[in-house]
């Protein structure tokens, strides 16, 4: 398990647990589908590892869509 996410630091950020869920699960899909990781060092880091930085640097947001 990250450390980050037993931090209330990270759930503030997105809005909370299922917000957290969803950008977790969406920007690892688009990691895993070959979308380039938003930080520098990625070496030795799994794909949750990467969201999760790149989560707690402001590089990725949580945002609803409207139609």
């Amino acid at each position: 398990m990250i450390e980050a996410l037993k931090r209330d630091e990270i759930y503030q950020k997105v809005g909370g647990s299922f917000k957290l869920s969803a950008l977790l699960q969406k920007r690892m899909r688009e990691i895993m589908d070959g979308a380039r990781p938003l930080i520098e060092d990625t070496a030795d880091k799994t794909v949750i590892e990467i969201v999760v930085e790149e989560i707690l640097e402001d590089k990725i947001t949580y945002e609803i869509e409207e139609d």
